[in-house]
């Protein structure tokens, strides 16, 4: 019953298909639902079965709980899940009229589950609440599309809802609350203050490089969505959201940037990157205080100033002996740290409000900074309008499986036949073979919880006061071990709630039991059949076709980037050559990181995992290409003489052409080997053309370290970009 991914492929035996019981870490979150669940559900039953006498709002104020606080996954704390809820009910009420009067026939009632299944899948895209409460809306519309035909009962359906939601609200609240988690905003503040700290303990001597790198290294790791709570995640198409999420990834790189140089920061530093360096601290202080809410949110404007200050004053100092190429490659690895630096200073001045737009700043990297908030939601929205995005997929997957178990459970006239649909929802996964897994276990827990089940409505008979004294203990159970059990668990006990709820609203016999058989049977068929039908691969096929299309669509950016560097153009203003083709390209990476998160939700191939691409290299191409495209060159200089140019050009091919050969995933990899500088070429080229090829050189050569990760087994190498 509730939905848990398990790996394709389990044994095949019984004690698989039953699985072990949760350990006790596990069930405390668990434990602390199944209270406010049962307590919000029986609050509005008992009344309205044995008081009242109205089934149909017994039946609404049972399961609305159940929708709402058990089979959606709601974000964040109590206040904050109360909230979500709160938002649902208008939705809800409108669901549940639409379904009491398109349940007048089957036909209807399929094609409006057809619409709603669709639109509420693609629209869960908007955000963690909205994907939240999901499910519990689905759910509302198939409980009123179903037989009987009864408009006249609406009024009842929709006191039920207030009810059950009123319920579910205050228990939420009040009764067990799930505590507050770290939020994303503080964990980008303790990167913050890491980075602050290192960079001073480094600039004073007092830290050991190797030691402070690997401490930065793992902050940024902290960074990543997947070590956040789904509830905090920053994932929502507002502006705020998408400020936030922004900030955490150029955290992250600002964070990896300094580890490449925490080992080569000794002093003395030369005194145009200490200055910068210093600047940066403080920045990076200032802004971990304004994500904690004591001061107000600096601007990025001040870290621009010292990025042309120190564009302009970087170089080989003239009493330098040696070879200067170290030192301008630090140099050109600190600038990229300051321009990530730029990006956290104004996303966290937009999370704070701020909505004009980012004047200074590449166009495409903050281009929702003066968007309005309905206009935000229809670009997510559209974004996902193709085939080619998995949420449009799931979508698709999800709306004709709830359609199709409608228009067969109302052909066949089942008994209780929205155990159809509710068992294809909760069963439903993104592939085949985990669909498969899930419905094999979910097949052996509602037999053995519809045997169970059976005898206990023979024993009791119509004893309406057992089922009574039974009802919450077993809800207790159910709603404690069925989401950790996984399918098995979660079908066999819910199946003995069902029955003991459904025998106080109607008289029923053991043939109920048999009816929970049929239906969840009937419901598993239509979903393996949806399963293996629409993209059975799940995001697997998707990842390999979004990572290529990246890969693709990052190749002319490159040659656009290094060619405006070798004539002495700047990369920030007048790009319209490259406007199409970053729009492209910006467009596949949100594309290919949809269907990584989804990705990292399924079950594991059955092939060894150090075998296929390492798609996160991919994507940080996709990633690192885009950053350039926006900032390289940091100044206009002047046009590289012909052997510059030359190994520009031929440096950039290799690359550009291992980009494309890299899209097709051959078996082997590919090798990329840009060709070295010319010799005593840094000491022909004026400044601040010089600085200007290091940084292609340093850009180019860990784009090639990406390439290289990308092969099987590959991994992601430490650039210096």
């Amino acid at each position: 019953m509730w939905h848990r991914e398990r790996p394709a492929g389990h044994a095949r035996s019984w004690r698989t298909l039953l699985p072990e019981q949760p350990s006790r870490a596990d069930s405390a979150p668990a434990v602390r639902g199944a209270v406010r669940v049962t307590v919000a559900a029986v609050a509005g039953f008992y009344p309205a079965i044995h008081l009242l006498d109205r089934p149909v709002l017994a039946l609404y104020t049972l399961f609305v709980p159940v929708a709402f606080g058990l089979l959606s996954p709601l974000p964040g704390a109590g206040r904050r899940r109360a909230g979500t809820v709160l938002r649902a009910v208008p939705a809800a009420a409108a669901l549940i009229t639409l379904g009491t009067y398109l349940a007048a026939a089957t036909w209807s009632a399929a094609l409006g589950m057809l619409l709603v299944g669709f639109v509420l899948v693609v629209g869960a895209s908007l955000g963690p609440r909205a994907a939240g409460v999901v499910p519990a809306l689905q759910l509302c519309y198939i409980l009123a599309c179903f037989p009987p035909y009864a408009p006249g009962t609406l009024s009842d359906r929709l006191a039920g809802l207030a009810v059950g939601a009123t319920a579910t609200v205050l228990c939420e609240r009040l009764l067990l609350p799930e505590p507050e988690r770290p939020s994303y905003r503080s964990r980008v503040a303790d990167g913050l203050e890491l980075a602050a700290r290192a960079v001073r303990e480094l600039l004073r001597g007092g830290a050991d490089g190797r030691e402070t790198a690997e401490r930065l290294r793992a902050a940024g790791r902290e960074l990543r969505l997947s070590r956040t709570a789904p509830g905090t995640r920053p994932t929502g198409a507002g502006a705020r959201d998408r400020a936030l999420a922004q900030a955490g990834y150029a955290t992250r790189r600002f964070l990896d940037l300094l580890a490449v140089l925490a080992p080569q920061l000794r002093p003395p530093v030369d005194l145009p990157s200490a200055v910068l360096l210093r600047g940066l601290a403080a920045a990076c202080a200032d802004e971990a205080a304004a994500l904690r809410g004591s001061r107000p949110a600096p601007g990025f404007e001040r870290i621009e100033e010292m990025i042309e200050r120190y564009a302009a004053a970087r170089g080989v100092p003239p009493d330098l002996r040696g070879d200067p190429h170290p030192l301008l490659r630090r140099q050109s690895t600190l600038l990229a740290a300051a321009v990530s630096a730029v990006t956290v200073s104004a996303a966290l001045a937009l999370t704070a409000g701020r909505r004009r737009p980012t004047t200074g700043l590449p166009v495409e990297e903050f281009w929702y900074a003066g968007a309005s908030t309905p206009r935000l939601w229809w670009v997510r929205i559209a974004d996902h309008l193709t085939p080619r995005s998995v949420v449009f997929q799931n979508a698709v997957r999800t709306a004709s499986g709830l359609a199709l178990a409608r228009l067969v459970a109302g052909s066949l006239d089942l008994s209780h036949g929205f155990w159809v649909l509710l068992g294809m929802l909760t069963l439903g996964r993104t592939t085949a073979g985990a669909t498969w897994s899930a419905v094999r276990s979910a097949t052996a827990g509602t037999l053995v919880g519809s045997l169970a089940a059976g005898v206990l409505l023979v024993s009791a008979g119509d004893a309406t006061e057992v089922y009574a004294a039974l009802l919450v203990p077993m809800m207790l159970v159910a709603f404690s071990a069925g989401p950790v059990g996984g399918p098995a668990w979660g079908q066999g006990l819910f199946t003995l709630v069902v029955s003991t709820a459904f025998a106080q609203i109607a008289p029923v016999t053991w043939q109920l039991a048999e009816a929970r058989i049929v239906d969840v049977l009937t419901g598993s068929v239509i979903g393996l059949v949806c399963g293996v039908l629409a993209w059975p691969a799940g995001a697997r096929g998707e990842m390999r076709r979004g990572a290529a299309a990246l890969l693709r669509g990052a190749a002319p950016l490159i040659r656009i980037t290094v060619e405006r560097a070798a004539t002495g153009r700047s990369a920030p203003t007048a790009r319209a050559d490259a406007a199409a083709a970053l729009r492209r390209a910006l467009l596949d990476r949100r594309i290919a990181h949809a269907a990584y998160a989804q990705l990292r939700t399924e079950p594991p191939s059955r092939r060894p995992v150090d075998t296929g691409p390492d798609w996160l290299a991919a994507l940080n191409f996709g990633s690192r290409v885009l950053t350039g495209t926006s900032w390289l060159p940091w100044s206009e200089g002047s046009a590289w003489p012909p052997d510059a140019a030359t190994w520009a050009r031929e440096a950039t091919e290799e690359v550009v052409s291992a980009t494309l050969r890299a899209a097709a995933f051959p078996a082997d990899g590919v090798t990329v080997r840009p060709p070295p500088l010319p010799p005593g070429i840094l000491t022909r080229l004026p400044a601040p053309s010089v600085s200007h090829l290091v940084d292609v050189e340093v850009w180019l050569h860990a784009l090639a370290s990406d390439l290289a990760a990308v092969g099987p087994g590959g991994t992601v190498k430490g650039g210096l970009w």
